[in-house]
């Protein structure tokens, strides 16, 4: 596919985790890359280095998922970019970016309820607002949810509050916007080994054993488990999937 037909992709938290295994398989599925990052700009360029070095076009844009006022700038940021690379707009958004939080519910406090509220549903909320007249026709959401949405384990109760928020919040997208052609969809991945939440899953051997003794497939999950399913789930090839929430995680809790 030449650049001058390719799609683009806006991921946001494409530094690290989940988010860059996201942009190779993209990147590698024919698409250019849009990520963002919040504080290591060094680690965006590396992801960067890695989609061109794949023949594809790639630039790291700062985000703070949880400063919506810098929104609208942001979204002239990508505007911007666009017109550089001569495309017509964003034929892909992945709204990847959070933070973890292991509390229990009798000592988790309102700073860091509201914390979560404004990076995991107050930010992916404005953050697709501001980018929609960008969203071309046609064009595809996902949102990031989890399998604590699904099922209960302790000391996740305000992050899996919010995760379930954005599942009904893709729902919504997906109604208000079919007019336009464009779906909207949530993934849900189980339990990956991943630095996220101070790497919880992949350092803590207890954890570890204990999702891999929950999940059917015998293990925690990896990075490389998710990053092709957010490509299946972006590509236009399967358009006709929307309003679902889709769950990698193995077969957790099965």
């Amino acid at each position: 596919m030449s650049h001058s037909t390719s799609r683009v992709v806006l991921i946001t938290g494409g530094s690290r985790g989940l988010g860059r295994n996201a942009a190779l398989a993209l990147a590698a599925d024919g698409a250019d890359i849009l990520l963002t990052y919040r504080r290591r700009a060094d680690a965006a360029d590396a992801v960067v280095a890695q989609i061109q070095a794949l023949g594809r076009r790639a630039a790291a844009l700062p985000l703070d998922m949880a400063d919506s006022a810098g929104f609208a700038g942001f979204a002239e940021a990508v505007q911007a970019q666009l017109q550089a690379w001569g495309a017509a707009g964003l034929q892909g958004l992945f709204n990847n970016a959070g933070e973890g939080l292991y509390a229990g519910f009798a000592d988790t406090t309102p700073a860091q309820f509201d914390e979560l509220v404004a990076v995991h549903l107050k930010g992916p909320y404005f953050l697709t607002q501001a980018l929609l007249p960008l969203i071309a026709d046609g064009g595809r959401i996902l949102n990031v949810s989890s399998g604590l949405a699904r099922f209960s384990l302790p000391g996740s109760s305000a992050y899996a509050m919010m995760k379930g928020g954005i599942e009904v919040f893709s729902r919504y997208l997906a109604r208000e916007l079919g007019a336009r052609g464009i779906s909207a969809n949530t993934l849900a991945p189980g339990a990956i080994e991943t630095d996220f939440g101070g790497g919880h899953v992949r350092d803590n051997a207890d954890i570890n054993a204990m999702v891999a003794g929950n999940t059917a497939l015998g293990r925690a999950g990896q990075p490389d488990d998710i990053g092709p399913v957010v490509a299946a789930l972006l590509s236009p090839r399967t358009g006709w999937i929307n309003a679902q929430r889709v769950e990698a995680s193995g077969g957790m809790f099965v």
